[in-house]
């Protein structure tokens, strides 16, 4: 595949390296927003881009017939309008708010482990998520995805940065130099506790996933996410 590169910050240089190994080759890099997007030598499009930019640069493929997957945070309150743009266009879309193959089972185990406990009030849940200090959204989307998780199997009805009140998950967002991400839930009683936890070593998962997920899409039409990637049911 030839491959445009939206965003060609840390992660679209991992992502250069993979797709290369793989037999791919980047057919465009776009490091700013203010870039032109010359799509026409391009198969599909990854974009990592900024919050700012990305709505921009998926209508963009959208408008001129490339799929296109992001992993750009920050931005989904536009995400139906993306959806109802890539159906208009009969298109190719992908979001996912983590590419990593090991997130994206540890969101089905979340999910898993919240209907399991949703019977038991006297837990208390909440979410740690700490990533670098570069990352300018928080909480993080992974995070987001993971309440989400929760809140689907369960009466909590929503997600807070602040102090949760009843019937909301605590996220505890950090920001530490050269932490690739890490996501923690936890369930707290008085007699004892209960954590699941995932840990990034680098951006390498993250990258691969990525590249997976635009192999998977180049040559179909519709609006998919990781679960049509990993056939998760």
């Amino acid at each position: 595949m030839r491959i445009a590169l939206l965003g060609y910050g840390k992660m679209g240089k991992a992502i250069e390296t993979i797709a290369i190994e793989r037999g791919h080759t980047i057919a465009l890099k776009v490091s700013s927003s203010s870039e032109s997007l010359s799509l026409q030598n391009c198969d599909v499009a990854i974009d990592f881009s900024l919050p700012t930019s990305a709505v921009a640069n998926i209508s963009k493929c959208l408008e001129n017939h490339i799929p296109v997957i992001s992993g750009t945070t920050g931005w989904l309150d536009d995400y139906d309008k993306v959806v109802a743009l890539c159906n208009s266009k009969k298109g190719t879309f992908l979001y996912a708010s983590n590419f990593s193959v090991g997130v994206n089972i540890f969101f089905e185990l979340n999910k898993t482990l919240a209907k399991l406990m949703a019977k038991l009030p006297n837990y208390n849940i909440s979410v740690e998520e700490i990533h670098h200090t570069q990352k300018l959204d928080a909480p993080s989307g992974t995070a987001i995805t993971i309440a989400n998780g929760i809140i689907e199997e369960t009466n909590y009805k929503k997600w807070t940065l602040d102090t949760p009140k009843q019937n909301e998950i605590g996220i505890l967002a950090k920001r530490i130099e050269n932490v690739p991400g890490t996501h923690d839930v936890n369930y707290d009683s008085k007699v004892d506790s209960i954590q699941i936890k995932h840990v990034a070593h680098s951006r390498q998962g993250f990258a691969l996933g990525a590249v997976i997920a635009a192999e998977y899409v180049h040559d179909k039409k519709g609006v998919f996410t990781m679960k049509d990637v990993l056939n998760i049911s």
